[in-house]
């Protein structure tokens, strides 16, 4: 069953935009959503007029003044005027809580074209009012000081997966030297650096500890960024390039409290990545690439196992054997992943969606993967809370 055979509407990316991500001290959150929004309505073949309803991903959580960002759209041209906007915020995730959404709309019959745009400002703002912020998504942590912020529950994960199955150190160097020896090729991302296995494992005055076991070079970026994209019910005229399928989508929420969650086990991301693959008709050995959330390196060797790469406590296996590499059975982060493209968190899932259907249109450039016909995006937000899986399909 796929969403056009369960739902009987067929739900297409047809264009899209995306900003370098990174310190963008010239641009304003405004800035950023125009930009990206043009982009991707010219990308499509279309005016601005074309659009009947608009979803932005946004967390904020404070780092602005302005908590009302919905209608900042409509900037892009008067004849956007009345067309509704909304914004959606699930944490980390709230980007690809926008692009479900908009998907919603389509499905339901009360859209046949919706921009979804993610954005956010983040850089501007102190380090302090920045880790408050992102602590706003975890139940114990919210309104509370941390020395650590997200880097801590994160370590804290990375402590409870090498009780249970042995030290994580090894494994977590070789993701983060992946995803930065990826990053180089993506002309979006933050960081272009190469670092070898040997940095990321060691720490030192150039890597130093984070949160132990995590080091700098386990930690995803603070980022300025956007990224945005039309979903159609239709084929578009006139669009830059071949349309891309939703061949699924699924969401599952865990606890908030941290007690009632195994924080090895991921079980929502297990849960939506069962459902979206389910929806989609295919297994693991079908898909050419997948996008994953590596906030924190820990979090991309869990989604190993998760997925079905390895059982649990054997993600290390993926890496030593050269699965989630470039020539690899099944690429992991092509375009860096978090880690070396950066994370402006309401950005981050349009973002996701918008490289992997690069990727299946040919138009990739550097990041480019031979013949890919079919990925997968994987967005959650806070520790494994909420969780959104995407199945794209090229045409």
């Amino acid at each position: 069953m796929t969403v056009m055979s369960r739902f009987g509407t067929d739900v297409l990316l047809t264009g899209w935009g995306h900003s370098p991500f990174g310190k963008l001290p010239e641009e304003t959150l405004e800035s950023l959503i125009v930009g990206v929004a043009r982009e991707a309505i010219a990308g499509a073949g279309l005016e601005a007029s074309d659009i009947d309803e608009i979803y932005l991903g946004q967390f904020n959580s404070g780092l602005l003044p302005l908590g009302f960002a919905s209608s900042l759209a409509l900037q892009v041209s008067d004849d956007l005027a009345n067309v509704p906007a909304t914004r959606v915020e699930n944490a980390c995730a709230s980007g690809s809580a926008a692009v479900h959404q908009g998907v919603k709309s389509l499905l339901a019959g009360t859209a046949t074209t919706v921009l979804v745009i993610g954005a956010e400002k983040m850089t501007h703002a102190p380090a302090s009012v920045v880790g408050s912020a992102l602590l706003g998504a975890d139940y114990e942590l919210a309104g509370h000081e941390s020395a650590t912020g997200f880097a801590g529950l994160f370590a804290g994960t990375a402590l409870a997966y090498a009780d249970r199955y042995g030290d994580v150190v090894g494994a977590l160097g070789q993701i983060a030297s992946k995803n930065h020896h990826n990053g180089t090729a993506n002309p979006y991302a933050q960081l272009h650096k190469e670092l070898s296995v040997e940095f990321c494992q060691t720490e030192s005055a150039q890597n130093p500890m984070v949160a132990y076991p995590l080091k700098r070079t386990d930690c995803s970026p603070i980022s300025d960024g956007a990224a945005a994209v039309v979903l159609s019910t239709r084929p578009v005229g006139g669009a830059l390039t071949p349309p891309v399928r939703l061949r699924a989508f699924a969401q599952a929420n865990d606890f908030l409290p941290a007690a009632k969650r195994d924080p090895t086990a991921f079980a929502g991301s297990a849960a939506a990545w069962h459902r979206a693959l389910a929806m989609a008709g295919i297994t693991l050995d079908d898909l050419d690439l997948v996008e994953l959330h590596d906030c924190f390196t820990i979090a991309e060797l869990i989604m190993y196992e998760v997925m079905g790469l390895t059982p649990a406590g054997q993600g290390s296996r993926a890496l030593d054997e050269g699965w989630v590499h470039r020539d690899g059975l099944l690429p992991v982060n092509l375009s860096g992943g978090l880690k070396s493209k950066g994370h402006p968190v309401g950005a981050t899932g349009v973002s996701q969606h918008v490289l992997a259907a690069m990727q299946l249109t040919g138009t990739a450039g550097a990041m480019q993967l031979p013949s890919a016909r079919m990925a997968a995006v994987h967005n959650m937000g806070g520790l494994a809370v909420a969780n959104y899986v995407s199945v794209l399909e090229g045409l």
